[in-house]
């Protein structure tokens, strides 16, 4: 890899990473002597602020993706990219994540559900069900996979390391640390990782001041004098936020869908008293509204780099952030604000396995097995414990996200960022009615919910890959469009058979 950083830089960043990875071992020691079983690593033994519970979820919420991706469309395609990502998709996903997240927790503690695949098999009376989205949540792998390649490439390029070896670091310190503490020390980490995604937050959405100078005109007429079409609510030569549907339409659906996510549902379940809940969903709503406004950025990021060049070397969609701190803050800000981006991705990486860890354990392995390979609750049977179980799962998820990640950095068929929005789109796309049913009426038929489920994940990956539908035919295809697509498609099957199978339901039970 090129030296891009100076020798000042490395060692400069170097020291704060130690300093980093220091604290998060510290929280995550603490964490981890309160952490005895299964229950403990999924949903927590300790009593925690529900102020840096809401503070977790939205560095959770959070990734890479908002503080080095989206910017980097931003920058490349305008306005339209700025209404999409900060504005259209932040209502859908702000105000579902305000109703979804109360009523799943009231129905989360009812059925005493640790995994949203748990509370699916238990909500609707089905274990093959519960093993479907059990396998559904690999889908989730590929998120996994676009954290690592983006701080990978972060870090590689901060310290002149190597891509390989960089790579293994990240994952080792991170599956490491996230075997022992799970959920205790996640809230610890990711509070940590909070408050520093908000002075980043900040820095960079107030970095660009001076743009201002005309007011909100004059900083339009600066970007049209780039490129009119930086100035548009929607821009025809974009992939992606071509027109209204695009840019509102599809976002303000997949919005709403995307809080279906394991990391973000259950961490409502955290809670130990309901009448936190206020307080945990304010917070976690006001921080995320300011992290979903840093692609912002973007735009001052153009207004710097015109002709997106640097030195006349063609900057990267996935490196204009990276060049944009170092090239225009001083070192004791770049160092603020790297460990600020290493933190919007460390902090969705730990959401994502814990949750997924549990769930592969809890939800694949043991419903397969039984009690001839993990012990029972009473300790009969099998030959090893639930929760040694589950850091086995985390090992063997670091070795595949080794293998993935250094596959997308070293052979990329797609942009990692449209290889991870693939495996999530589909999976909160099939979780997405099920969850809407399950905790909005009390007497929704299993088939309704299954078959929906279904719909949604073969509709997605159909238009998908299929290229069905003029926003597919050629060029980037928008994963925003066949997920929305799919999950409309989703809940029409849902409310067909809903209202089709519901009296009949009705008539057996009397």
């Amino acid at each position: 890899m090129n030296q891009i950083a100076s020798n000042g830089m490395v060692t400069a960043i170097l020291i704060a990473l130690l300093i980093y990875m220091g604290t998060i071992i510290f929280f995550v020691v603490r964490g981890a002597m309160n952490t005895h079983s299964m229950k403990d690593f999924a949903l927590g033994s300790m009593h925690f602020s529900p102020s840096f519970l809401g503070l977790s979820l939205a560095a959770s919420m959070s990734s890479a993706a908002t503080f080095i991706i989206n910017p980097g469309f931003v920058a490349y395609y305008g306005v339209s990219g700025f209404l999409s990502m900060a504005i259209c998709l932040p209502i859908g996903t702000l105000v579902s994540l305000a109703i979804l997240s109360r009523r799943f927790r009231k129905y989360g503690q009812t059925v005493n559900a640790r995994t949203i695949a748990q509370w699916m098999g238990i909500r609707y009376q089905s274990k093959g069900f519960a093993l479907f989205f059990g396998f559904l949540s690999l889908l989730m792998l590929a998120f996994i996979v676009m954290i690592c390649v983006g701080l990978t490439q972060v870090i590689a390029r901060s310290l002149n390391l190597e891509i390989l070896p960089t790579l293994i670091g990240v994952v080792a310190f991170t599956f490491t640390y996230m075997m022992f503490g799970g959920a205790n020390s996640m809230v610890y980490t990711n509070t940590v990782q909070a408050f520093l995604k908000l002075i980043v937050a900040i820095i960079l959405i107030t970095s660009g001041y001076e743009y201002f100078a005309e007011g909100v005109t004059g900083f339009l007429g600066k970007l049209a004098a780039i490129d009119p079409m930086l100035a548009k609510p929607f821009n025809p030569n974009s992939p992606i936020f071509r027109d209204f549907f695009e840019v509102v339409i599809c976002q303000l659906i997949v919005g709403v869908a995307i809080v279906c996510q394991p990391h973000i549902l259950t961490r409502s379940l955290l809670l130990k008293d309901d009448k936190d809940l206020n307080r945990f969903l304010t917070v976690a709503i006001l921080a995320q509204a300011l992290f979903f406004m840093v692609v912002f950025a973007g735009l001052y990021a153009r207004l710097q780099f015109p002709d997106l060049k640097i030195n006349g070397t063609p900057i990267p969609l996935d490196g204009v952030m990276g060049t944009f701190v170092v090239s225009r803050f001083p070192i004791y800000i770049a160092i603020v604000l790297f460990l600020g981006m290493i933190s919007a991705g460390m902090a969705t990486l730990e959401g994502l396995i814990q949750s997924l860890s549990t769930t592969f354990t809890s939800d694949i392995i043991k419903p397969l097995t039984g009690n001839s390979v993990i012990k029972s609750l009473d300790r009969t049977g099998g030959f090893i414990s639930e929760l040694a179980m589950n850091r086995i799962v985390i090992a063997l998820m670091a070795v595949a996200a080794i293998y993935m990640s250094y596959e997308q950095l070293t052979h990329p068929d797609l942009s990692v960022g449209i290889f991870a929005q693939n495996g999530v789109y589909a999976y909160f796309c099939g979780a997405f009615v099920p969850v809407l049913f399950g905790i909005f009426t009390k007497d929704c038929p299993p088939i309704a919910a299954i078959v929906s489920s279904v719909t949604a994940v073969v509709v997605h990956f159909s238009v998908y890959y299929g290229r069905l539908t003029p926003y597919m035919h050629s060029g980037t295809r928008n994963p925003g469009v066949s997920a929305a697509i799919a999950i409309v498609s989703s809940l029409t099957i849902g409310l067909v058979l809903y209202y089709a199978l519901k009296p009949k339901n009705k008539l057996a039970a009397a």
